[in-house]
Formats: C-alpha cells, structure tokens, sequence
C-alpha cells in the first residue's frame, strides 16, 4: 500500500487570439501559476496551454483535459469579457456537469473593490466529472484579486468531487 498523497494534477489555459498566434506574451498562464507556488502546499504538477479565443478551441481543449488527461483543477484564464471574441463561459456550459456560480459572485464582489468595470466579468466555475474548471480574468493583478478570494473553497470543492488533493501552503 502506498501512502503518498497523489500528485494533484493542474491545468492553466490562456485563452487569447494574440497570444496563440505569438503576438502577446502569455502573462496570465505565468501568473496563476506563481500564484499557486505560493498558495499550495501539497504534492501538485502544471500544465500550461495557450488556445485561442471562441467557443470550439476552448471546450475542445476542456474536454480533452477532462476526459482524456484527468486533470483534476483547470483555471482558464481570459475569454470571460463582454467582447465578441470572448466565448470562454458559452464553451463552458457546452462541457460541464455543474456549473458553482458563487465562485464568480466572489470573484466579482472582490474585484469591484479595485475596479468598477469588474461587473463586466463573466467568470464562473463549473465541474465536469472528477474535475473542477474555474474561469480567472486575463490581467496577472486580476488574478490574484480573484484568486484570493476563491481558493480557500478550491481543496474543500476538489474533496467533495473526488478529485485530488490540494491544501494551502503553511503561512509564515
């Protein structure tokens, strides 16, 4: 018997037309990944991908780290915008299960305390199968706002849906 934890398995997904094409550097992916260095404490690996914008290339890419690679957490990052190209939740509700619309109330609540254009967001999180999706912005201080806010429900959510283990790094 084996009594090592699993290694949680983590996706970060940059939705971005510019930044699939090479026009713009990927700063969000970066981010929510140093993000998570700092926050989790337990066993975890990153994968990092960069899709562009619209509804296909997005689910496509969920439902493949979904179904065929059982990632356990992804985080999107961008797409959740009122702008045409920003397709990020419709390619959501195309693939999930169950869709936890308290993770973008928090999000939202938090991020209006910095800017007011925050009511703009469309963020969410949704869970398809053994796997939690949640929708970050796409700016890095964003992120972290929004991260803040939302990751102390993640390791609870993640135990509840049998998917693996994450627990917060010890504070200092």
């Amino acid at each position: 018997m084996n009594d090592r934890p699993k290694t949680t398995q983590i996706a970060v997904v940059t939705i971005s037309d510019r930044a699939s094409r090479g026009e713009y550097e990927d700063l969000s992916g970066p981010a929510v990944e140093g993000w998570l260095r700092g926050a989790v404490g337990s066993p975890y690996t990153i994968s990092r991908h960069v899709v562009p914008d619209g509804v296909d290339s997005v689910r496509d890419i969920l439902v493949r780290l979904c179904d065929e690679y059982k990632i356990d957490l992804i985080f999107t990052s961008g797409g959740t915008g009122p702008s045409p190209r920003d397709l990020t939740p419709e390619a959501m509700r195309q693939v999930i299960g169950m869709e936890l619309p308290g993770f973008g109330e928090m999000m939202r609540q938090e991020s209006l305390k910095h800017v007011p254009t925050a009511i703009l967001s469309r963020q969410t999180a949704a869970v398809r199968g053994k796997t939690l999706i949640v929708n970050l912005p796409g700016k890095p201080a964003s992120i972290d706002v929004c991260l803040r806010a939302v990751f102390p429900a993640i390791p609870y959510c993640l135990e509840l849906i049998g998917a693996g283990v994450l627990t917060a790094a010890a504070k200092g």
